[in-house]
């Protein structure tokens, strides 16, 4: 009898071992190793030997058809920014996010509209039939063509959807689902693995556009194998506190766009509402100056985005001085606070810093360097700036201000919003002058202090 091969997978970093082990050496997790049969190891070993199989056609590269892949609107232009343009025909979107952020609201109101011209079918393990039809009776959704069913086995719905042939399908979640053919539980690294890879095969081979629906871990990143990411088309977080309105669609992978893009929606009583503006919400800032408030410019994507910088120095109450950092790298505000005392002359490091970026976004590039010094300046010496003052530009470790993508669009749109002076990396300043706007180039930290 042939004997089976086994694998022992790590569920959080995907690596194997061939015996189980404690601690993964890759991302030194502990009891995260879970067994994976790999099938026959005689009937690997004659393939290989034989070269059995039908060969596979193949083309060369200028023989390839580049005509532009067709998209479905999902009819929220948020959600469409997110997925590149639109839904493509085959696609498996992963879509990721924290109980309670809004995954199955969204979800459901796409498949609603989506079932008014293509054949929708929605999957859930987790809820039942009346559960998920009270939630769109309480959106106040039309989804009379939307058809439900209540299933885990892999194997029923996909049957199910060979029948059905639908054009759009959600699994709702991918945690839940399990193989008959595998004796693992469902949520193991197995499971997952093997659900997916067939859910992907369908999707791939039926042309249907699959939504698969994943929880997150602790720390926020996608609950499962690493190779769930890889086999997927698109992976999303849907991102947002639970005392929040608003929600931060964030892309992760995308195959067909962008994959950085940021979509931003309101819950709302009747679901999820999408923000054409995003900057108008993130600048909703106090009448009044305030020390300790900057505007910066930061780059979503394909989009600029106005977001308020806040900071706060004060006289430290402990024996340790605290570094807070809210939206921001902590890390890199500790680093950005040495080059301010090395290049800057001001030494804080005997003040309590805390910085915070306003409305819940969080800031991952380094345009926003700048923005945060002048802010913790601003609030160290209680001298608040105009609110017509904009910033952003990467700050070095030798004190010099390197320029970022996208610069002149930032400072576009900064004035289409009323900002009347910019301080920016010189690198960045445009080359003619902008109606309504007086640009500053700056080439170090502190001709930056001086400007100001």
């Amino acid at each position: 009898m042939a004997k089976t091969k086994t694998a022992f997978v790590c569920g959080d970093c995907g690596s194997d071992y061939r015996k189980w082990q404690g601690q993964c050496d890759d991302c030194g997790a502990w009891n995260t190793l879970s067994q994976v049969n790999l099938g026959s190891a005689s009937a690997g070993q004659h393939r290989a030997v034989g070269f059995a199989g039908a060969a596979a056609q193949i083309q060369t590269l200028n023989n390839i058809d580049l005509a532009e892949v067709p998209r479905i609107t999902s009819g929220l232009g948020e959600f469409d920014r997110v997925l590149g343009g639109g839904l493509v025909a085959g696609s498996a979107i992963l879509i990721g996010g924290s109980p309670g952020a809004g995954k199955s609201t969204l979800l459901l109101q796409v498949m609603s509209i989506l079932a008014r011209n293509y054949a929708a079918l929605y999957v859930t393990g987790e809820e039942s039939l009346q559960q998920v039809a009270l939630r769109a009776r309480r959106l106040g959704l039309v989804a009379d063509n939307l058809q439900l069913m209540t299933e885990t086995s892999i194997e029923t719905i996909l049957a199910t959807a060979s029948l059905q042939k639908p054009r759009v399908m959600v699994i709702d979640s991918i945690q839940v689902m399990h193989s008959d053919e595998l004796p693992a539980a469902p949520g193991s690294v197995s499971q997952v693995r093997e659900c997916a890879a067939a859910i992907t095969r369908f999707a791939k081979q039926s042309n249907t556009i699959v939504f698969l629906v994943g929880h997150v871990t602790k720390d926020g990143s996608l609950a499962g194998p690493k190779v769930l990411e890889h086999m997927i088309d698109c992976s999303v977080l849907l991102e947002g506190s639970a005392d929040s309105r608003y929600r931060m669609l964030r892309g992760q992978k995308n195959r067909f766009g962008a994959a950085n893009e940021l979509g931003v929606f309101a819950m709302t009583e009747e679901g999820m509402r999408e923000v054409k503006n995003p900057s108008a919400i993130f600048l909703s800032r106090a009448q009044a100056d305030s020390p300790g408030s900057v505007v910066v410019v930061l780059w979503e994507g394909t989009r600029p985005l106005l977001v308020e910088i806040q900071a706060l120095v004060d006289d430290t109450q402990a024996g340790n001085p605290r570094r807070v950092a809210v939206g921001l790298d902590q890390n890199r505000l500790a680093m950005l606070l040495a080059v301010l005392h090395r290049h800057g002359g001001l030494a804080v490091g005997s003040s309590d810093v805390f910085v915070n970026a306003v409305g819940g976004v969080k800031v991952l590039e380094t345009g926003a360097d700048l923005a945060l010094l002048l802010a913790v300046v601003s609030s160290f010496r209680d001298q608040s700036f105009p609110k017509s003052l904009v910033v952003f530009g990467e700050v070095g470790l030798s004190g010099e201000i390197r320029p970022v993508t996208s610069g002149q669009e930032r400072i576009f749109e900064a004035a289409k919003h009323g900002f009347d002076r910019a301080i920016v990396p010189m690198a960045n300043k445009p080359k003619q002058a902008i109606e309504g706007m007086q640009v500053h180039g700056v080439n170090w930290l502190s001709e930056a202090l001086e400007l100001i």
